[in-house]
């Protein structure tokens, strides 16, 4: 089955995105990956990276200059930014790049969209009044926010966070039951096609330290989440929970389950980054399109030092190629 290309954003021209591309193409051949070009400014990758580049305006070209050089759509709007630091420039740059890239996934041109790290700091400083790229991409995509997943994703573990970017003192006003069925829903399709996942198996955590210990140590279990378990299970899924936060994530429990439901940001974060830091990929699970993005930032203070590790890049195109081939093996 052959496959359109996938699209690279560089990301934050400033940050360790262009190094991380270049780097994943020199090592195309040994990991496997499939055909992919680059959008963002030339001046970026090469200040950070030798290797052979050459622009492309299709991704026709693309695929035929994969073998020889790594393909790039030029966006030259980043100014003179110096890797480590960003400028206003480089967050016009960046966001420039990501919605000509969403437009490429959205009329079927490449196969996926990744994404590079972004500074929220200096897109906010420009105007961006979306939380991160997810947002941003599920807006132009033309889905509500309620209705996508930010799935993070390493070798032997899948955790959604049903509460993200938050104070942790609101997370338990803001968890309802509603929002835990939503995510479990997006969860459970997002599982089946873009992994081919036919019954994915969802374990849920607690909000409370042993699930709430019956109510002593806490009411969310009883009054939120165990409901929210209840209907997923009356729609078919196949849900258990809520299980005590600090015995979900041994060795033997995760070959228990396909993924996490985590009721807060570190809950499930802190477990995937100390077991795949180099490996770890966010993936937006119910869009339209495919997007994934390695769960790092921009690493301003190592950019170009030439000291970036690009497994993470490399997990995310893995990934999307991934789920590409999952989804048109379903339209077949």
């Amino acid at each position: 089955m052959t496959l359109p290309p996938l699209a690279v954003t560089l990301g934050d021209p400033a940050g360790v995105g262009p190094e991380t591309v270049g780097k994943a193409w020199s090592l195309r051949h040994e990991r496997a990956l499939p055909h992919f070009f680059a959008v963002g400014d030339e001046r970026a990758i090469r200040r950070v990276w030798d290797g052979p580049v050459e622009l492309v305006t299709t991704p026709g070209d693309a695929v035929a200059a994969f073998d020889r050089a790594l393909p790039l759509f030029n966006v030259q709007d980043g100014g003179q930014t110096q890797p480590g630091e960003p400028t206003l420039e480089g967050a016009r740059c960046a966001l420039d790049t990501l919605g000509l890239a969403v437009g490429l996934a959205q009329s079927g041109a490449v196969a996926g969209l990744v994404t590079g790290p972004v500074s929220k700091r200096q897109l906010q400083s420009i105007g961006f009044t979306h939380p991160g790229q997810t947002e941003f991409i599920a807006e132009r995509c033309g889905v509500l926010a309620d209705n996508v997943a930010m799935m993070l994703a390493g070798p032997g573990l899948r955790v959604i966070p049903i509460t993200i970017h938050v104070p942790l003192a609101a997370v338990p006003h803001l968890l309802t039951t509603e929002l835990i069925v939503s995510r479990g829903r997006t969860a459970a399709k997002g599982l089946h096609r873009n992994f081919g996942i036919e019954q994915p198996r969802i374990a849920v955590a607690g909000l409370n330290p042993h699930a709430g210990e019956h109510g002593s140590m806490g009411d969310e279990e009883r009054t939120v989440i165990t409901p929210a378990i209840d209907a997923l299970k009356d729609e078919g899924f196949d849900v258990f929970g809520p299980v005590s936060p600090d015995a979900l994530f041994t060795p033997q429990a995760r070959q228990g389950y396909d993924l996490v439901l985590c009721m807060y940001h570190d809950q499930g974060l802190i477990p995937l980054k100390a077991l795949c830091f180099d490996e770890g990929v966010n993936m937006t699970l119910g869009l339209p399109i495919i997007r994934t993005s390695p769960d790092h930032g921009t690493a301003f203070d190592i950019a170009g030092k030439g000291i970036a590790n690009p497994g993470a890049m490399i997990a995310a195109i893995r990934m999307a190629a991934e789920a590409a081939t999952h989804r048109a093996g379903q339209a077949a």
